[in-house]
């Protein structure tokens, strides 16, 4: 299924046995190589925790929904405790909030949302905003590469415009064909 990530945002992060609510979903933890979501920043509301910016692999997900669950509380822990993590959190290239430029160099925006799989958790669309407007959707297919000071997406031919309800008979492309 695919998901964007601002539906999750906030969202209950439930063990699965218990059914006990231990925090709430910040914001995904992406891998800008590969474009991969390793995992989630979450707010613990567990009592010993309570409270603090934690971290939850990807791979102790079970269920993303209206709520996300959990193998067990356990699976909750500080993310510099990975080791293999570090490079990555250490690392100058973030996904959400960068911003989107052409090979050309045209600004395209920041990017300000995802959408991603919630079965292999690989990224599959980026959502672009600028000056409070929301930007055509991009999809990683043509993302080139991730950069510190931007992200750097294929030129495009033909820019398609739908409106929202996607009729692309207001396309200027397809009235130009008919």
């Amino acid at each position: 299924m695919q998901v964007r990530f601002s539906t999750c945002r906030g969202a209950e992060l439930v063990e699965e046995p218990t059914g006990e609510v231990v925090g709430f979903v910040f914001k995904p933890l992406i891998e800008p190589d590969r474009g991969q979501v390793l995992g989630f920043f979450i707010v613990t509301v567990v009592p010993i925790t309570e409270g603090k910016i934690a971290y939850v692999s990807a791979m102790d997900v079970l269920h993303i929904g209206s709520r996300i669950e959990i193998r067990d509380v356990q699976c909750i822990c500080n993310p510099d405790d990975i080791v293999r993590l570090g490079p990555i959190l250490q690392d100058a290239r973030p996904v959400l909030g960068q911003r989107i430029r052409t090979e050309s160099g045209l600004s395209l925006g920041r990017c300000v949302d995802i959408q991603f799989d919630t079965e292999t958790m690989h990224v599959s669309w980026l959502f672009p905003r600028k000056w409070f407007r929301w930007q055509e959707a991009i999809p990683i297919s043509t993302v080139l590469e991730v950069r510190k000071d931007a992200i750097l997406v294929q030129d495009t031919q033909q820019p398609i415009k739908s409106d929202l309800t996607g009729d692309l008979r207001s396309n200027e492309v397809y009235n130009g064909l008919c």
